[in-house]
């Protein structure tokens, strides 16, 4: 079984903030990802340059293929980056984790930047430069590229360029790749509403967390879930410290999750996502699948930003060894 993910290839950088006053001042809705441009993430980098931070590559798709690598699956990732020393920091880092790339290089543009605000509570917001990762087009995306893959995982950050999520879309389902999506940001759902509700239908898996679910359906956690098996064959709904909720042919299932020390929740859902796909490509059943995805966004969330090292792969896998 092999996955290609597709998304955003952005350089992150975390920020450990001391109070909540920085997003109140740079009107940044705590929880959300916000796109500034390139002058905004000069002047607010500098800002945040007395934080304790740390740099990572990034980006949705790029965390989730992190996830499912690690658990020894094969993984593709695409997505762009400008031609500088974060581009191959990121090509580098993605080949260090076993993951194969179609990296596009920006001529003029370069490599995207998110800077993630982490509050005293774990939540992090996100404000987005998205520098050279705009620039992958449809052009840059055909059949050849997706053939051969049993699963393509899409973040949902892409969906404001419809030619591409389109193309991406199509290919998939010319070539027979299952589809997953990952929703990817409550106010991205609110602003792509209606497109998003057309492009979903038939997918394979959606993925959201709870805000993310009430933006695509207006309801609450179960009953948004009940709504979302209606566009994919899989729907799973993230429910934080409450764990997890999954329907599949009408039957719904709960993963509970275990307690955590919660330090950054950066790259939960997409680890969450990681574990989930790993566990349908080794034929897992879709609770131990859930209980994978827990597993790993149980993990990420007791570390600093969206990568962790040998030692903690080796608890996960201890973890993973007693389900």
């Amino acid at each position: 079984m092999k996955v290609v993910c597709i998304g955003n290839a952005l350089v992150d950088k975390v920020c450990l903030l001391p109070n909540d006053d920085i997003l109140r001042e740079e009107n940044l809705p705590k929880g959300s990802m916000q796109l500034i441009n390139s002058e905004e993430s000069k002047r607010l980098k500098t800002r945040l340059e007395e934080l304790k931070s740390e740099i990572a590559t990034g980006g949705s798709a790029a965390n989730t293929a992190n996830g499912i690598a690690n658990l020894g699956v094969s993984t593709t990732y695409i997505g762009m980056v400008g031609n500088d020393e974060l581009g191959d920091f990121y090509e580098k880092d993605m080949r260090e984790n076993n993951i194969s790339t179609h990296i596009f290089r920006s001529p003029d543009m370069a490599t995207g930047l998110a800077l993630a605000l982490v509050s005293k509570d774990g939540e992090r917001t996100f404000a987005t430069h998205l520098g050279a990762a705009v620039t992958l087009s449809a052009d840059n995306i055909n059949e050849t590229l997706l053939e051969g893959y049993d699963y393509l995982h899409i973040e949902g950050y892409l969906i404001s360029n419809n030619e591409l999520f389109n193309k991406i879309i199509d290919c998939a389902k010319k070539c027979g790749v299952k589809i997953s999506i990952d929703l990817a940001s409550y106010n991205v759902v609110e602003e792509n509403l209606e497109y998003l509700k057309t492009v979903c239908k038939g997918v394979e898996i959606i993925f959201a967390n709870e805000d993310e679910a009430r933006a695509f359906t207006q309801k609450d956690a179960e009953a948004a879930l009940d709504e979302i098996a209606e566009y994919a064959n899989i729907a799973v709904v993230k429910i934080g410290a409450k764990g997890s909720l999954i329907k599949h042919n009408g039957q719904k299932m709960r993963i509970e999750e275990t307690k955590r020390n919660k330090i950054d929740t950066t790259g939960a859902g997409d680890m969450y996502a990681g574990g989930f796909l790993a566990g349908l490509c080794k034929g897992e059943d879709l609770t131990k699948c859930g209980k994978l995805g827990s597993i790993l966004a149980g993990n990420v969330i007791e570390i600093m930003g969206t990568k962790m090292d040998a030692q903690r792969w080796t608890k996960i896998e201890e973890e993973i060894a007693e389900l």
